[in-house]
């Protein structure tokens, strides 16, 4: 199931049992992005420790941070993979996060910008001074000394992945952070990095860190022939989430229908890391409407992979990604220094935050889902039950996008677990843009 790893590990590794909340640092501390920061050390890194119980309070034991090392702008524009951005602070406070999350059972991911560096990295200055210096081995230079840019970004300068120099700065970057206690990696934009380097990689850190767990940014394309290839452990699922809300906007279930026929095919090749929202993309509750989040969630918490919540999502915050200069700055916002008492929230918030909370409940209470097929027992336009099962177990997921009450076949189930309906004589009845989680009888 996991590609990266031998088959004794598949089960008992404890990616298997992950959930994860999203962080994208700089946003969420409130640093600033594009206007000019200098190398000062403001101490911003601990305001994403005083959110720590909420994530566990949400049912997650895993924070996946977005980048975090220096940089010029936005993160993924590198400029020293060795040292936390001054904006977040200092390896100090980066010691202090990690030790906070472990104290809590909470693991941690770091985001590793591999493909690219930033314009302003050392390394490409001192390329472009002088084509012979040992530093241009990391670049692919022309005639001119100009290097190759990610999809167009001038500010991103990629690295030469043919190159033994390149592969050992990986290497050597991995091992400094697992050696200093973060649990793994993000590989961001691993599909435009070729499968062979990263086969020739991980086996180099896994040698070291066995444990360490290594997620890929995949957009689309074969994904299982890709994490095969270059021994990656997971890959982001986006035709799931793509499907998840293409579905509730298009009112065509049919759409998931496609999505989890092809989740279930990736699980002969690694368990995918799922998710309906993350720091490049509008965010769910903005796509789908607030009323609509229960339904996407209840997919996300009742089929296979090891699932992510985008920080703010469970507030039902929302924002749309546009596509210009800082279009990416409205899904990236500060958070407040601590959480906000569900007191305090408005009843749109404090639902969906109940919502969160009971069904990452039930998916922490069925570990089995995380490798376990789904099967489409009936599916209209506006509405769609699900079986997830193994020999043992098994969860029935019913919903229903219109706005008149929907019969469907109950399949087995016994009892209603989450969200609401009546279930009478084999049928589940939803109301209107209702949705629920049933339990099958054993």
């Amino acid at each position: 199931m996991m590609a990266g790893m031998a088959a004794e590990q598949r089960v008992t590794h404890w990616s298997t049992s992950a959930m994860w909340w999203h962080v994208y640092p700089l946003g969420f501390t409130g640093a600033p992005i594009r206007d000019a920061h200098g190398d000062e050390v403001v101490h911003r890194l601990p305001r994403i420790e005083a959110w720590l119980d909420h994530v566990l309070e949400l049912g997650l034991n895993g924070i996946a941070l977005g980048p975090i090392f220096a940089s010029s702008t936005h993160g993924y524009d590198t400029v020293d993979h060795f040292a936390l951005d001054p904006r977040l602070g200092d390896d100090a406070d980066l010691d202090r996060l990690i030790a906070a999350a472990h104290e809590r059972g909470i693991r941690v991911l770091l985001d590793g910008v591999f493909n690219h560096v930033g314009r302003e990295h050392p390394a490409f200055a001192a390329a472009q001074a002088d084509a012979r210096a040992p530093e241009a081995a990391l670049f692919r230079l022309g005639e001119g000394g100009e290097a190759e840019v990610f999809e167009g970004h001038g500010a991103l300068v990629e690295l030469d992945h043919t190159s033994p120099a390149t592969a050992q700065l990986v290497v050597d970057v991995m091992r400094h952070w697992l050696e200093r206690g973060v649990d793994g990696w993000r590989l961001d934009a691993a599909y435009a990095v070729p499968a062979d380097f990263w086969a020739r990689v991980l086996p180099q850190v896994r040698e070291h860190h066995p444990d360490a767990w290594f997620l890929g940014e995949v957009i689309h394309g074969d994904y299982s022939g890709f994490a095969a290839e270059s021994t990656i452990d997971s890959l982001t699922q986006y035709e799931l989430w793509q499907g998840i809300w293409h579905a509730i906007v298009d009112r065509n279930l049919f759409e998931l229908e496609h999505a989890i026929g092809r989740g279930n095919e990736l699980l002969e090749a690694f368990v995918p890391y799922t998710f309906l929202g993350n720091h490049d993309v509008t965010r769910i509750a903005s796509a789908v409407g607030a009323e609509l989040v229960p339904h996407a969630l209840a997919v996300l918490c009742t089929v296979a992979g090891s699932p992510a919540i985008y920080a703010g999502d469970e507030y039902g915050w929302q924002a749309v990604k546009e596509e210009r200069e800082g279009g990416d700055d409205a899904v990236r916002p500060e958070f407040p220094a601590e959480p906000v008492s569900p007191d305090d929230l408005d009843a749109s918030a404090r639902h969906l935050l109940d919502v969160h909370r009971e069904l990452l409940a039930l998916r922490r209470r069925n570990p089995w889902l995380t490798t376990a097929r789904t099967d489409v027992i009936e599916v209209a336009n506006t509405s769609m039950v699900l079986r997830t099962a193994t020999g043992e177990a098994g969860l029935i997921t019913a919903l229903n996008l219109d706005d008149e009450p929907v019969t469907m076949p109950a399949a087995d189930a016994s009892s209603v677990v989450a969200g609401e309906c009546e279930l009478a004589d084999g049928r589940l009845t939803l109301p209107p843009r209702g949705w629920a989680v049933l339990e099958v009888a054993r």
